[in-house]
């Protein structure tokens, strides 16, 4: 039996991330809303958002993004659009890609949450650093507080 998290990802070659990631993201608009996309964060229990444009993904919001990029430069929250404060470097994948593959590419790039796509950008899901947790050791101090209720 693999004892590491790492020998566990690398005897899975046969799990696609679209069995482990958090299907139908919270989506919206690049040209939303600080306050909608924190309401929508408040309402899914997320802390991100995915930021579209006509041709589909464009961008990754956190919570952290609307406090550093936002709210500590003193920017109107009801004002600021996503489109200016989103991370618009966004590594993405298909769903069919090997589960390994996406630790990896977690682990090369040092990202929390990879979008899924379809062939046309479309977001599918998401695979975060819990999804992983969860699905590689419920019992594991991350899994569990991946899983505990909001405190809200």
């Amino acid at each position: 039996m693999p004892n590491s998290s790492r020998e566990r990802v690398q005897g899975m070659g046969g799990v696609a991330v679209s069995e482990v990631m958090t299907p139908l993201p919270v989506q919206l608009p690049a040209s939303a809303t600080v306050c909608e996309a924190a309401e929508a964060m408040r309402e899914r229990n997320v802390g991100s958002v995915l930021v579209t444009d006509e041709s589909g993904l464009c961008g990754l919001l956190t919570d952290r993004d609307i406090v550093v990029r936002a709210l500590a430069s003193s920017k109107d929250p009801g004002k600021v659009k996503l489109g200016d404060i989103c991370s618009r470097e966004v590594w993405s994948l298909a769903p069919t890609v090997p589960l390994g593959q996406a630790v990896q590419l977690m682990r090369q790039k040092a990202i929390r949450r990879l979008p899924v796509v379809d062939d046309h950008a479309k977001p599918l899901g998401v695979v975060s650093l819990g999804d992983l947790a969860i699905f590689l050791d419920r019992s594991s101090v991350l899994s569990e507080i991946s899983t505990a209720q909001p405190n809200h």
